[in-house]
């Protein structure tokens, strides 16, 4: 689904069969102007939805911009009707985007310097993991697979599926992406190599554990880490050597922010 059609259907969602509110108080011909402001420290996301969602509408912060409490994302003006019938539904998308492209910032900040990335995971809402995806961009974060379809990730329940390591890595020999595999015990990781593995993932290991697994492995594959990552941790996770640690708390976990629109009238 486009961004387009998100924002049609939130607001077919939202609006109904009428704003019965703003129809019965608001004057038909009423002309107004107003603008959303932030109320706390964020980094901004989903402006680009804005001019999906007004007609007139000026961006002052693009998608990724740090704001400071009081600044000013945008600004809208036209028929008060239709400003506050689209309020609710332009701020649902700012605040929520916002929030998870804040969080993926301070991920970002975390590792500054390690030379580890911070991936983002498919813990998303469903439906929206295209917009939460742009989000964690905004936010100095980078994207992980899309979806099932873009990339091979042979996980613990794969390889029980498969019959092992070695038939599970021999069946995605062909494959036309990526092919990433996880492992569990030094044995599967031995194995993994020994079948030329070139990326894997070391999931639920502690901080000093995967340094270990890291110098183990001795650059024979780029290494990601993935289990229980918390801001609290993923410093010493990224110090470990590792090339990647994905943290699904960034879309999963984040909160809206607080995001203010201002109505004035003309």
């Amino acid at each position: 689904m486009t961004p387009a059609e998100l924002v049609e259907r939130a607001l077919e969602e939202d609006i109904g069969s009428g704003d019965v509110t703003t129809e019965l108080c608001v004057p038909a011909g009423r002309q107004a102007h107003g603008s959303f402001i932030v109320r706390e420290p964020v980094v901004v996301a989903g402006v680009e939805l804005l001019p999906l969602i007004y007609q007139h509408i000026e961006v002052k912060a693009e998608s990724g911009r740090a704001l400071e409490p009081g600044q000013e994302i945008a600004s809208v003006r036209g028929s008060a009707r239709t400003l506050l019938s689209r309020e609710r539904v332009a701020l649902n998308f700012l605040q929520h985007l916002s929030g998870i492209a804040t969080l993926a910032r301070k991920f970002a900040d975390r590792v500054a310097g390690t030379g580890c990335r911070v991936l983002d995971t498919r813990k998303t809402i469903p439906g929206l993991r295209e917009l939460e995806k742009m989000a964690v961009r905004a936010g100095g974060a980078s994207n992980h697979r899309m979806g099932l379809f873009d990339a091979v990730l042979i996980k613990n329940n794969h390889i029980t599926a498969a019959g092992g390591v070695r038939a599970a890595l021999a069946a995605t020999e062909n494959a036309r992406v990526p092919v990433e595999i996880e492992v569990r015990t030094r044995a599967e990781l031995d194995e993994a190599l020994a079948c030329g593995a070139k990326m894997l993932l070391l999931d639920n290991l502690s901080p000093a554990e995967a340094a270990d697994w890291v110098r183990y492995v001795n650059g024979r594959a780029t290494i990601e880490i993935s289990g229980g990552v918390t801001l609290e941790s993923v410093r010493a996770y990224a110090e470990s050597g590792a090339d990647f640690v994905s943290a699904g708390a960034m879309t999963h976990s984040a909160r809206a922010v607080d995001i203010h629109f201002r109505l004035e009238l003309d």
